[in-house]
């Protein structure tokens, strides 16, 4: 029971992480405004192809200029973030020579890295369309800090609706 609560938990998080309003939940990265001058904005750059990231080495382009419009205290420690279906289509893309830009792991346990930065899967993250925010690049750990209280309570309840026994869990 533990396990399935704290997997439910973990999802509604990561969702919440991703695309939270702020309402009774974290806001998530994807919902500050656009831009670079004020504080609570982040900056979106449009890949120039309505829905995708365009033929090589165009593609290639767009990444890298993703990455290096972040300041180097926010590449340093900078990884890639993306859900399956955006990584489909990144991992298809080329540079002028015909060579992917993707580069798998290359020993066990070791992640897969676009530009020389790893890759990780926030499913929560859209598919690639008109408009969407499919991919995110930088230091999540100096953008977005999560504390995490108390971990999980559960509190066992045997007696409203007998003979069933009910389980209250809350998390902060």
């Amino acid at each position: 029971l533990g396990d399935k609560i704290g997997t439910a938990f973990a999802l509604e998080e990561a969702t919440a992480f991703v695309t939270g309003n702020g309402t009774g939940k974290p806001k998530g990265f994807l919902t500050y405004a656009a831009g670079t001058t004020n504080p609570g904005q982040i900056e979106q750059i449009k890949t120039g192809v309505d829905g995708d990231l365009g033929a090589a080495p165009d593609a290639g382009d767009v990444l890298i200029n993703a990455l290096y419009s972040l300041k180097q205290q926010y590449r340093a420690n900078a990884a890639w973030f993306m859900n399956r279906a955006t990584t489909s289509r990144v991992r298809k893309a080329k540079d002028s020579d015909g060579a992917y830009i993707w580069q798998p792991g290359v020993a066990a346990g070791q992640p897969a890295t676009l530009l020389g930065y790893p890759v990780a899967a926030f499913e929560d993250m859209p598919n690639p369309a008109t408009g969407s925010l499919s991919i995110a690049v930088g230091d999540m750990r100096a953008a977005y800090q999560i504390v995490d209280r108390q971990g999980i309570r559960t509190l066992r309840d045997p007696y409203t609706n007998k003979p069933y026994v009910l389980f209250y869990s809350t998390k902060r």
